[in-house]
């Protein structure tokens, strides 16, 4: 069980990884362990994408079920780096496999998103994930990143 730390906001998670609102789908780190984290996001009934994600029966895209999980896996790889020296670089999404859904998230539910490294190896980071509401599965996910320092195109 991942030790509990005080809640880190999303004044503080901005300073951790690149993603800024409107695209930014972590509002609070839960808890953190070396190899795993735990965080929180509420899906607020007046987000742009609900406008016309299924117009009167507003659905979360699962697209951004997933980012968020992408998104705490580079907080908990920005958390692993803090003590050692945070490397050059972004964490980039290297491979998704094995999604999925569950059940629907609809507007103004809190889930909780936990991501686990498994693996390492060449740069490579192998991790998987899941989100929650309450204690219902909403989707669960396998994917790879890398901490690279991305090229503009010329």
């Amino acid at each position: 069980m991942p030790e509990k730390i005080p809640f880190i906001d999303v004044n503080q998670v901005i300073q951790l990884i690149p993603h800024r609102p409107p695209f930014l789908f972590v509002d609070k780190i839960v808890s953190q362990t070396p190899d795993t984290l735990v965080a929180k996001r509420t899906w607020r009934p007046e987000e742009d994408f609900y406008k016309g994600h299924y117009p009167g029966a507003p659905i979360t895209p699962g697209v951004l079920l997933c980012e968020s999980v992408f998104q705490a896996g580079a907080l908990l790889l920005a958390g692993k780096f803090a003590g050692a020296g945070k490397p050059d670089g972004v964490p980039l999404l290297a491979k998704v496999e094995n999604v999925r859904f569950r059940n629907p998230v609809y507007p103004g539910d809190t889930t909780h998103i936990e991501v686990k490294i498994n693996e390492t190896a060449g740069g490579f980071y192998m991790m998987s994930g899941n989100v929650k509401n309450g204690e219902k599965r909403i989707l669960s996910v396998d994917f790879s990143v890398a901490w690279k320092t991305p090229e503009k195109p010329a």
